[in-house]
């Protein structure tokens, strides 16, 4: 995490992702079954996995688990997709085809941003689906994926997974013939990997403020809270909300140490409430910095969705390597995350509606 902004956090909370690690909890899966669901669809074999859940039949919503994997399944045919290359540009305009068959208005931001390979384009991507009130809720994910010049890469859990779930939930939501209370923004972030092979290896100049370099990830987020507030809106965002690598068959979210609280009780006590407890613990989930990260900075409420320390099996890492394949994610974790934010929506609203 860039030590150098907006805002003071303990050291230890400021932990890069490959130091969290060292911090894995070596304790049990402790996987739980639910009612299946009430879907007759075949389920693809690398979809499925005996230690993911069915979805909960009290807890199931219109979130199509094997449309979300067949979203990543594309992502993964692209090939590696690190920022700036042809394969994210292929990806990006496939997305913005199938934000725009839900009806949805959706804008972009190009920008060049410097990194320690040289001068990359970048561009954030955003879907609104209009409300009744302009004060927006932002859910989001990376869609870029990370650079390696020595591996294939194709990043299915990273970030296939939660673009694809993003992109299914953007379809769930535009075909809800009820007007939201508030605005929502479907925000897929360009670069937010670092280029270096660790998270806080390099820096970019920083020309506003020599002494206090820029970190190397992050790019798109950081870029878009400062649209934000170059355009005085940051106002308006009253919560923001990411997904990143959720979508492992052996699912199992922790509470990342950052997020804030009162968005991850609701989220982490309504899936409880409808079956999914054995997959959203109550467990810390070290993650350092994220996306959210920069809201965060801002004053914005925001929470990360993540499995990051347990994205393995007992003898080998899966993460930033190139065992992230389409293999290792699962429709129905895919799932279980959909219709557990979906069942959560509506008491973030009342929530905010009623105040902070």
């Amino acid at each position: 995490m860039s030590t150098d902004d907006h805002l003071s956090l303990p050291s230890s909370l400021r932990l890069s992702r490959y130091l969290s690690l060292a911090f894995v909890l070596f304790v049990p899966l402790l996987l739980f079954g639910c009612p299946s669901g009430t879907s007759n669809k075949p389920v693809d074999e690398r979809s499925s996995s005996p230690s993911a859940s069915n979805p909960s039949s009290k807890g199931a919503s219109d979130f199509d688990g094997e449309r979300a994997f067949e979203q990543v399944r594309k992502q993964v045919e692209f090939g590696p997709r690190p920022a700036g290359s042809a394969q994210l540009e292929k990806l990006r305009a496939y997305m913005i085809d199938q934000l725009k068959s839900y009806g949805l208005q959706v804008t972009t931001d190009e920008f060049r941003a410097t990194t320690p390979i040289g001068q990359r384009k970048m561009v954030n991507v955003t879907a609104e689906l209009p409300g009744e009130s302009n004060d927006v809720i932002i859910i989001s994910s990376h869609y870029d994926t990370k650079y390696f010049k020595d591996i294939k890469f194709v990043g299915a859990n990273d970030g296939g997974a939660s673009t694809g779930a993003l992109l299914e939930l953007a379809r769930v939501r535009a075909a809800n013939k009820t007007k939201p209370r508030l605005t929502y923004w479907f925000v897929f972030f360009d670069g937010e990997e670092a280029f270096c092979f660790d998270w806080d290896q390099c820096h970019n100049p920083n020309p506003a403020d020599p002494k206090n370099p820029l970190p190397d990830h992050t790019y798109g987020s950081r870029r878009y809270v400062a649209q934000l507030i170059e355009k005085h809106e940051l106002p308006r965002v009253r919560a923001m909300i990411l997904f990143d690598m959720m979508g492992f068959k052996n699912l199992r979210l922790g509470r990342d140490d950052l997020s804030t609280r009162w968005l991850q009780d609701i989220v982490w006590q309504t899936a409880k409430q409808i079956g999914h407890g054995g997959q959203f613990i109550d467990a810390p989930e070290g993650v350092g910095d994220d996306d959210h990260a920069p809201f965060l900075r801002a004053g914005v409420d925001a929470l990360d969705i993540i499995q990051l320390s347990t994205y393995g099996s007992n003898d080998s890492e899966y993460w930033h390597t190139k065992e992230d394949t389409l293999d290792k994610v699962s429709a129905k974790s895919l799932k279980i995350v959909g219709d557990t934010l979906l069942a959560s929506l509506p008491k973030i609203e009342a929530r905010l509606a009623n105040g902070r």
